[in-house]
C-alpha cells in the first residue's frame, strides 16, 4: 500500500504544505502510518485516526470548497472517525469559510456506520450556507453502510471515472451543477 499515493498532478494548483491557512502547512511527510499494518505512502495525513487517513488535494477559498481524498478503513464503530474528522478538519476548514466538499473516497476500504449525529451536524452547517457534501467513488464494499447515511444527512454519492484527468475546477463545476 506504500505506492498508494494521494493524486499528485493536482499540485501545480495547490499544495496543502505551503498554503499558510492549511492544517498541515509546512507539514511533511508523515512517516510510519499504516493500514490493515501495511505502510501507507508519507503524503498521507493523520488526522487522529489509526484507520483512516486523508489528503486535501484542493481548497478553493473564493469560490468555498475542498476535495480531500482518503485512504483506509472507515470506522465510525471503534475508531469514531467521523468525530475526529468533523473535529480536526471539517471544522476548522469551516471557519476558513469553506462549505462545498468533495470528499473522494475510492480508496476507503471499508466504512462501519455508527451514530449520525456528526454527519448530521456537518450537514447542517454547511446547509446553512448554501453548502453541500459529495462524495466521489466510494467502493462497493462500503456503499450499502454508507447510503444508509447518505439518506439521513443528505449526502451525494457520484461515480465519476476520470476525475484524475480533470482539473479541480472542472471537478468542482461537475458537482455543483449537479445540486443546483
Amino acid at each position: 500500500m506504500h505506492t498508494i499515493t494521494p493524486l499528485q498532478t493536482w499540485k501545480i494548483f495547490y499544495n496543502d504544505e505551503e498554503d499558510n491557512k492549511s492544517l498541515f502547512y509546512k507539514n511533511g511527510y508523515e512517516e510510519g502510518n499504516a493500514v490493515y499494518n501495511y505502510c501507507i505512502h508519507p503524503d498521507w495525513n493523520s488526522f487522529d485516526s489509526s484507520t483512516l487517513y486523508l489528503k486535501i488535494l484542493f481548497i478553493d477559498y473564493k469560490k468555498h470548497f475542498a476535495i480531500i481524498e482518503f485512504i483506509g478503513e472507515w470506522n465510525d464503530v471503534i475508531e469514531n472517525d467521523i468525530m475526529k474528522l468533523k473535529r480536526n478538519i471539517i471544522d476548522e476548514l469551516l471557519k476558513l469559510k469553506i462549505f462545498k466538499f468533495v470528499l473522494i473516497a475510492e480508496y476507503v476500504f471499508n466504512f462501519f456506520r455508527g451514530d449520525d449525529d456528526y454527519y448530521l451536524e456537518w450537514q447542517d452547517d454547511v446547509a446553512e450556507n448554501k453548502g453541500w457534501i459529495s462524495i466521489v467513488n466510494m467502493p462497493p464494499q462500503s456503499l450499502d453502510e454508507f447510503n444508509r447515511i447518505c439518506e439521513v444527512a443528505n449526502l451525494r454519492l457520484y461515480e465519476i471515472d476520470n476525475w484524475r484527468t480533470l482539473t479541480p475546477e472542472i471537478l468542482w463545476k461537475k458537482l455543483a451543477r449537479t445540486k443546483s
